[in-house]
């Protein structure tokens, strides 16, 4: 497959380790993939580094380059990001695809200004729950607060993640936590515009992906669905959702 791929879901949903176990168990497939660089006004986290996970710019100078021809800059729950659209071509040109991974809100822009009728892309979103399973939850016998529920789930994975990284946890670190889970049904509503959904309920962080070596669990389905996809495949553990699922 020659085309662009973008990979995208709530924070904490899994897509870093998900990227990371196809290049360890589809080291073929995954060297053709070249990962698209943006720019952040964010601090670098722990293990981050300078123009290999983002450019890392005073929110200033990320806000000049809206005005800036070449450039699409997207708002992702505070931070602001950037991406040059040369640099896809630029991929393209040395032999390689071209992959993002990140915010739905970044595809979003790209959609907006054309970037996906001018570059043949693949996008494949990653979901905490299902299609069924949120069916399942929606069902009125159920009673069930939808967005608290979701919530509530990626506040679970944000807090692991974060003492993992920082062991204690600063006011800081909880809001941001806060704001970032408080956000996932406004991220999953986006899904429908995506032409895949890989349904992954081991987030970042979870033993599922590296404790035994080989991915089990949902974390295991997920690389399988998400390689197969890559590959021109069809995978029975995708799924494709209509708008009005989430609303």
């Amino acid at each position: 497959m020659d085309k662009m791929v973008v990979l995208a879901g709530p924070s904490c949903v899994g897509k870093g380790p998900l990227y990371t176990a196809l290049r360890r168990f589809y080291p073929q497939l995954a060297s053709r993939f070249r990962q698209l660089v943006l720019f952040n006004d964010r601090p670098p986290r722990p293990g981050e580094e300078e123009g290999v996970h983002y450019f890392f710019r005073s929110r200033g100078a990320i806000e000049a380059l809206r005005d800036k021809e070449g450039y699409v800059v997207a708002d992702v729950l505070g931070d602001l990001q950037a991406l040059e659209i040369a640099q896809i071509q630029r991929i393209i040109d040395s032999g390689r695809i071209p992959f993002f991974e990140g915010s739905p809100f970044v595809p979003g822009k790209l959609r907006e200004v054309g970037i996906f009728d001018r570059f043949p892309t693949v996008s494949i979103f990653l979901s905490p729950l299902s299609r069924e399973e949120i069916l399942y939850l929606k069902d009125p016998e159920r009673s069930v607060d939808l967005n608290r529920f979701i919530t509530d789930i990626q506040r679970h994975k944000l807090l692991h993640r974060t003492q993992r990284h920082k062991g204690l946890l600063s006011l800081k670190d909880l809001e941001n936590i806060e704001k970032r889970s408080n956000n996932a049904l406004l991220e999953m509503r986006a899904a429908w515009q995506f032409d895949y959904v890989i349904p992954l309920h081991d987030g970042e962080g979870h033993e599922n992906w590296d404790a035994f070596y080989y991915p089990i669990g949902s974390a295991r389905k997920a690389l399988m669905a998400f390689a197969a996809l890559l590959q021109g495949e069809e995978s029975p553990d995708s799924e494709k959702w209509n708008e009005e699922l989430l609303l």
